[in-house]
């Protein structure tokens, strides 16, 4: 059966059409910078978000009735959720899709009974990957929903939780390296506490850092080749969460000696709710050599959690993405759409509509991004702001030819006297739109 008879495979008709359910923007195979656009952008769909969420919120029931959302039997209605996946995914035209472990197979009561039916619907996955070319961006494991992680998974005082958490970590990765997937993500949903009251940071810290040696040990074994991503968010559910942004992150990694080995999957919304942008964050995964993939969403600016809503921000994702295309581009990340349709979004005719505009935007933003970082005055500017360090004096300074005192006796010596000069934000404001908005 078709779940989504009323929708062709959706096209690319240009910039003139007002079709909804046509691409304006993104033109798949268009070269940009010499690499098809498919190939930069690297777009996914998410299972839970598009497939499982049943449009609650905490005030209420769901008000989705999805068809392949149905009483019966568990597996039954799980592999029906995969065929619709599937069709939408193809009908879309997006290339890769992402998962948590228990979007796409019942849990059971068990562990016994989780991992036979995960490992039943993933030899379904791989087959519809087969038959359709799309391809899994990331994987990951659930370890938050289960009333056992109420305290945390890898964070939870009782260890058993923790090797509960382990057993699905484990097999969510070696599902991942089955279906070829391109990262394996790892979000502590709630590695965090509600009160310090009751909590051993200390030991909660270290219990996080053996876990993650863990899960590096499991990667080389395996020989999975692609990359770990934690994933930072700085609060909810939990009051505090443990990798509270990217700068956070890095110094976690750094104290367990996992700085080479992990990077990070930064999602808008987070950053938001972490107070910052979404171009600082990136920006500082960039520079702390950690960057490795996207969820691309929204927040909204009145609200103080996370909306997840669809990317509609060209000027965002402009600056965003010309921070990646600066760094190389994705290697084996990419843009998962981590978004959702309103509640009062019903048809399932929706879908399409938050995920089409989503990707005209992120296509867009490339090609705005390409055009700045071909005639790149930002960095131009910066070149100039900081040309002193590359002179005989600040190159000395930074090769650690001078102490604190012998540094100080040059500058009382040289009587030194610099003067601030203007840092033209207003003017590089004004570069930015004039490439935004030719």
């Amino acid at each position: 059966m078709s779940y989504f008879p009323a929708v062709d495979k959706i096209r690319y008709e240009g910039p003139a059409s007002d079709s909804p359910l046509a691409f304006r923007h993104y033109d798949a195979n268009k070269l940009v910078l010499g690499k098809p656009m498919r190939e930069h952008l690297r777009m996914a769909v998410c299972y839970w978000h598009t497939f499982v969420w049943p449009g609650s919120d905490v005030f209420g029931a769901g008000t989705f009735k999805r068809p392949w959302q149905h009483a019966g039997d568990p597996m039954e209605v799980a592999i029906g959720k995969a065929e619709a996946a599937f069709e939408f995914f193809s009908k879309l035209g997006i290339d890769y899709y992402c998962f948590h472990d228990t979007d796409v197979a019942p849990e059971g009561s068990s562990l016994k009974e989780y991992r036979e039916h995960f490992a039943q619907m993933v030899d379904h996955l791989e087959r519809h990957q087969e038959e359709t070319g799309i391809k899994l961006l990331w994987g990951t494991a659930n370890c938050f929903s289960n009333p056992r992680f109420a305290a945390g998974a890898a964070s939870n005082p009782n260890p058993e939780v923790f090797a509960c958490a382990a057993a699905q970590v484990f097999s969510a990765m070696n599902a991942t390296l089955r279906l070829k997937g391109s990262n394996y993500v790892l979000w502590g949903g709630r590695e965090g506490y509600e009160t310090l009251l009751n909590t051993d940071l200390k030991r909660e810290r270290e219990q996080l850092g053996r876990f993650m040696r863990m899960v590096v040990e499991h990667k080389h074994k395996i020989g999975f080749k692609g990359d770990l991503l934690i994933e930072p968010k700085p609060q909810e559910p939990t009051k505090h969460q443990y990798d509270y942004d990217s700068a956070t992150v890095f110094g976690f990694l750094q104290q367990f000696g996992l700085e080479n080995e992990i990077k990070v999957n930064i999602e808008a919304n987070h950053a938001t709710l972490a107070g910052h942008s979404f171009h600082h964050e990136i920006a500082t995964a960039v520079s702390l050599g950690i960057f490795g993939s996207i969820d691309a969403n929204r927040g909204d600016p009145q609200n103080g959690w996370d909306t997840d809503q669809f990317p509609n921000s060209v000027e965002e994702m402009t600056l965003a993405t010309y921070e990646i295309l600066k760094a190389g581009g994705f290697s084996n990340g990419g843009f998962n759409f981590d978004s959702k349709v309103r509640r009062q979004s019903l048809d399932d005719i929706d879908l399409f509509h938050g995920h089409v505009a989503a990707m005209d935007v992120l296509a867009l933003a490339l090609e705005r991004a390409a055009a700045m970082v071909q005639n790149d005055q930002l960095q131009a500017f910066k070149d100039q702001r900081y040309a002193g360090w590359q002179q005989p004096f600040g190159k000395a300074v930074l090769a650690g030819d001078f102490s604190l005192e012998s540094l100080a006796e040059h500058a009382f010596t040289n009587e030194l006297n610099p003067q601030a000069v203007s840092g033209r934000q207003e003017m590089l404001e004004n570069v930015v739109n004039r490439f935004i908005y030719p």
